[in-house]
């Protein structure tokens, strides 16, 4: 500390181009024995004196770079800091990498980024909220985070730069581009029309497009001239380089007609389209593909699970030890599968695909069969006896070795019942006694 605070005095008194009378007068003897503490640490064994001032005056200049930049931090101008910000950021490039007077050169180059920022883009001034186009932005306050701008195409630091995130889409931009937007929220699409292009890539070539992007009208072809055209698998259509930057999507109508669940570049529309799309159960595949189910046996698995998760309903909802538990809300992530056994997801389909789902509906399975059939003597006693043999344990609908009656939902073995060929006892009772009430009466003889 002592030596840095001599080498600052000499400094001042020899290398100070504005203090000319006193460069001229000199600094007296105490700035002379300054100069010559100063100068014997660096002279190496051998060398001669009269190398000494320049090697001193290089030593000064090279560390004024690391001293604490006192002017540069109380400018107030905006080109005086982006004077300082290129100077600094020359001084990082000409140190050894990895050294501590690199580090240091950093840490002053963000301090100085972030004085420039103050300036031109005061933080009090910017909303926490905005809405344009039916998108809803959100000040982010994640300084660590690097993100990319959907607008400019250009990364956000946000250790300096003011970002916002659409909460519907999660459209990021910086806040200079909040007001340059012209694409709308994909979330009012979701909401509005929530379906699936069904087709396959359903290109129809770049004339129809007026050889345009699809999406910003910016002019585009396929010899990249005046800028590249890019084709967008899910919609057919042809984008620029700034509205389709080749992410990877799973497109939903390979997987419905080809079980193919390679991701394909994509447009950005498309790809935040697809992902809020992801979890929303559109697809009925037995109008859409019903000989899906004859190649692909997991998904067989799939629709008997669900099949009986929904015959085991009824048992929940009137039990109040199942409600208390609330055992339904195993599948709360997939609402549906307690609805219905018809729609699926995307993500149904590709976690059938990768077995996670079945595995899952297993599970689930297993866990609501013994509460009915174990733990449960509420549920047990709701429990059925074949009519037809009336012999065995106590049969539910959901067992796999059972068959139940279209009409009345009784249960019966499936080896007595020849899946529903035999007519079902408690069918005919109630026809025979359906008729005897509606039967008129005959006349009387004996009257």
């Amino acid at each position: 500390m002592e030596y840095d605070e001599k080498l600052a005095r000499f400094r001042q008194v020899h290398l100070n181009p504005f203090n000319k009378q006193q460069h001229e007068q000199g600094a007296g003897e105490e700035a002379l024995d300054i100069t010559s503490q100063a100068r014997l640490p660096e002279l190496p064994p051998g060398e001669p004196e009269s190398c000494c001032p320049e090697r001193v005056m290089d030593l000064g200049l090279s560390e004024d770079h690391f001293a604490r930049p006192v002017g540069l931090f109380l400018a107030s101008d905006v080109q005086q800091l982006r004077q300082a910000i290129q100077e600094c950021k020359q001084v990082i490039l000409d140190l050894p990498e990895h050294s501590e007077k690199q580090k240091d050169a950093v840490v002053r180059l963000i301090h100085l980024r972030l004085k420039l920022q103050e300036l031109k883009d005061p933080n009090e001034d910017e909303p926490n909220i905005r809405v344009l186009l039916e998108h809803r932005f959100y000040k982010e306050k994640s300084k660590s985070v690097k993100q990319t701008c959907d607008k400019c195409n250009t990364v956000i630091w946000g250790l300096i730069q003011t970002w916002y995130t659409c909460t519907g889409c999660y459209y990021r931009c910086h806040s200079k581009c909040l007001n340059l937007i012209s694409k709308p929220c994909v979330r009012s699409k979701v909401s509005h029309q929530a379906e699936y292009e069904l087709n396959i890539c359903p290109e129809a070539g770049l004339d129809s497009q007026d050889y345009r992007c699809a999406e910003c009208r910016a002019p585009i072809s396929l010899r990249g001239v005046p800028s590249e055209a890019r084709q967008c698998d899910y919609t057919g259509q042809y984008y620029c380089s700034h509205c389709h930057w080749n992410d990877l999507a799973v497109i939903p109508a390979r997987v419905v007609h080809n079980w193919d669940f390679e991701p394909r570049k994509v447009s950005r529309g498309s790809m935040r389209y697809l992902a809020l799309m992801m979890s929303r159960p559109v697809l009925r595949l037995r109008e859409i593909n019903p000989l899906l189910f004859n190649y692909v046996e997991e998904l067989v698995e799939i629709r008997k699970l669900r099949q009986d998760i929904l015959l085991m309903k009824p048992y929940f909802i009137t039990c109040r030890e199942a409600m208390a538990a609330r055992l339904l809300l195993q599948l709360q992530d997939r609402q549906h599968f307690v609805e219905n056994d018809e729609m699926y997801s995307v993500q149904d389909l590709l976690d059938t695909h990768t077995g996670r789902l079945g595995c899952s509906l297993a599970e689930t399975h297993t866990l609501f069969a013994k509460h009915i059939k174990l733990d449960c003597e509420r549920c047990q006693a709701k429990g059925f006896v074949c009519e037809l043999c009336r012999e065995g344990d106590v049969l539910f609908p959901f067992d796999s070795h059972t068959s139940v009656c279209a009409d009345c939902s009784a249960v019966f073995h499936r080896d007595c019942y020849y899946d529903n060929s035999t007519t079902c006892p408690r069918c005919a009772r109630l026809t025979l006694r359906k008729q005897s009430l509606f039967q008129e009466p005959g006349p009387d003889l004996d009257a």
